[in-house]
């Protein structure tokens, strides 16, 4: 089963769990604030995929609910881009990753589905030193319950000099401040 196909099995298995749990209260109450750490899960697209086999990351989320459907967020945390052996060689190709700063929003369509979209900058990092900032643009769809949110995305990252992405699955704690 390729990779891409194991995220989105595990996505959907992830969405399954979060639907059937019975949540009243609601995820964004306006004027109040949330905090969320995640764990991100992707498979790389367009150019990554050449030297990259999976990204892993971790990101903190503020959340501030402006109406009881409607928040703007705040995101940054790491991923890092796990190498590929070059082929024909020993050697692996260089390693990266990205820290991503994104603003967005988030608006539900009922109490626990939404849909989402970030855009900021991303601050590669190689094995060399810094590298390129890159414009990030990230649309997603998500569940979100009182503590548990659960979104797939597509991230791309651009610069002068080409662009890549991943489609990534965010698990996510979150509570009110």
């Amino acid at each position: 089963m390729k990779k891409s196909s194991k995220l989105i099995v595990a996505a959907l298995m992830v969405a399954a769990i979060f639907i059937t749990t019975d949540s009243k209260a609601q995820t964004t109450p306006a004027k109040a604030w949330r905090l969320g750490f995640g764990i991100d899960a992707a498979d790389p697209t367009g150019n990554a995929k050449i030297g990259t086999t999976f990204i892993l990351g971790g990101t903190g989320r503020l959340q501030y609910g402006v109406s009881n459907s409607f928040a703007l967020t705040l995101t940054s945390g790491a991923y890092h881009f796990f190498p590929k052996t070059i082929p024909g060689t020993d050697k692996r190709y260089n390693s990266y990753g990205i820290i991503p700063v994104k603003i967005g929003i988030k608006e539900f369509f009922t109490s626990n589905i939404y849909f989402g979209a970030e855009a900021g900058a991303g601050f590669e990092e190689t094995d060399a030193g810094a590298g390129v900032t890159r414009l990030i643009l990230s649309p997603s769809l998500g569940y979100a319950n009182t503590h548990w949110d659960a979104g797939l995305r597509y991230e791309n990252f651009s610069a002068s000099g080409g662009h890549y992405g991943m489609v990534a699955l965010r698990i996510a704690y979150g509570f009110g401040l």
